[in-house]
């Protein structure tokens, strides 16, 4: 599988595993874990199946506090399934881990024990204001973290303008923010917008100003917009469109050979 830091024209298709609330949180339903596991390993077979790259397991609690605390159930859990889905795809298939909202060293600390090869982060540098208050990172810690564990080998993807993350306060361009989150340690930067011609524009902007730094699309992609979009970034997270039913749902090994085929023939 292509390392996001190795040049390339492979285009990098990673599907999203939505988790249902999970134990430790507020809206977590007993005796529901197994089934959550079942669900996200069904659904990264699936990716696998299809042809994806690789997968996000990604929790979807929905209220969460905004800086690295979180439950140890909560850890426990998303360890257990990211070992479940590490074991069930084929060697090279990438799993990702985000413990939303901002968890940066527990999804380092789970990928790296768990066999993942990277983490999201939905905020690196700056702040960003959100629905459960302001996100305010701390990559200096997010480092020294990275280093006290070992895991360089993780590869880190920080959104620099996206549904989760936006500069708080204004004053700066995705890409002096790109730019900002490479200077710190991110080996990818992830962005999105609901119109295609911003996030065109913005993949130019963030090229321009770091060339070799990969551009993975957050969201908003679909079996309509795909081969535009991709033209453009390096790969894309996606969700909604390969799941059953729309977003939460089982993904659809189907839908996902037929994102892949529309992607891979834009590929050399």
């Amino acid at each position: 599988m292509h390392s996001l830091k190795a040049p390339s024209r492979h285009k990098t298709i990673l599907g999203m595993i939505h988790l249902r609330p999970l134990p430790g949180t507020p809206f977590h339903r007993e005796d529901s874990f197994e089934q959550i596991l079942d669900d996200a390993v069904a659904s990264a077979r699936a990716l696998d199946e299809g042809g994806a790259d690789g997968c996000l397991i990604q929790t979807v609690d929905r209220v969460y506090s905004t800086g690295e605390q979180t439950d140890p159930a909560r850890v426990a859990a998303m360890s257990l399934i990211t070992r479940a889905v590490t074991q069930a795809t084929r060697p090279g298939f990438r799993v990702g881990v985000q413990l939303m909202r901002n968890a940066v060293q527990t999804s380092l600390a789970v990928a790296k024990v768990a066999g993942g090869a990277f983490v999201r982060v939905g905020a690196l540098v700056g702040a960003t204001l959100t629905t459960h208050g302001m996100v305010e990172p701390d990559p200096l810690a997010v480092m020294e973290y990275r280093k006290k564990i070992d895991a360089w080998d993780v590869e880190i993807i920080a959104e620099v303008e996206s549904m989760h993350y936006t500069w708080f306060g204004g004053g700066k361009t995705v890409a002096q923010v790109a730019k900002a989150a490479r200077q710190v340690g991110a080996d990818a930067v992830s962005l999105c917008h609901e119109d295609e011609a911003t996030v065109l524009e913005m993949i130019a902007a963030v090229r321009a100003a770091t060339p070799d730094l990969p551009i993975i699309l957050a969201g908003h992609t679909n079996h309509d917009n795909a081969a535009r979009l991709l033209s453009a970034a390096d790969g894309a997270f996606v969700g909604t469109c390969l799941e059953r039913g729309g977003w939460g749902g089982l993904i659809d090994v189907e839908k996902v050979k037929a994102y892949v085929e529309i992607v891979r023939g834009l590929q050399p």
